[in-house]
């Protein structure tokens, strides 16, 4: 089980197993939140222990594909933390506790900034990911 919560503590909440997927969006938007790392949870690995009614969304326009979510108080983003798909990507920094899970890719490349460095050998999307 893994902790999570925003900052200021008013959100808090468990995921039950490990997350099943990492990945790093460069996109103008995720940078803009302080959440480009993003680990994939099930739905129903996700608890919630308090605050779930603290939370505001951010309806993105096209190409972004995700709504993303923020504790009410601080400001903490917490990535789709409120979706109704089975999936979905949640902040990692929104985590407190250690996981395994290591980056697998980067999205968004094209929108990553001059001045950041990819430093790792994780596959390279231009946009969202593609399947293979």
């Amino acid at each position: 089980m893994i902790q999570g919560s925003c900052c200021c503590g008013a959100v808090k909440f468990r995921v039950l197993a490990e997350p099943s997927m990492m990945g790093t969006c460069h996109c103008s938007r995720c940078r803009k939140v302080g959440a480009s790392a993003i680990v994939f949870i099930k739905k129903s690995d996700l608890e919630w222990v308090q605050g779930k009614e603290k939370l505001t969304t951010f309806q993105p326009a096209a190409p972004y594909l995700y709504s993303r979510c923020f504790c009410q108080i601080c400001g903490t983003s917490l990535g789709e933390i409120l979706s109704d798909d089975d999936t979905f990507p949640i902040s990692a920094n929104a985590l407190d506790d250690a996981f395994e899970v290591r980056n697998q890719f980067h999205e968004f490349v094209a929108e990553k900034p001059s001045w950041y460095e990819i430093c790792d050998a994780a596959q390279q999307f231009q946009g969202h990911p593609t399947r293979s």
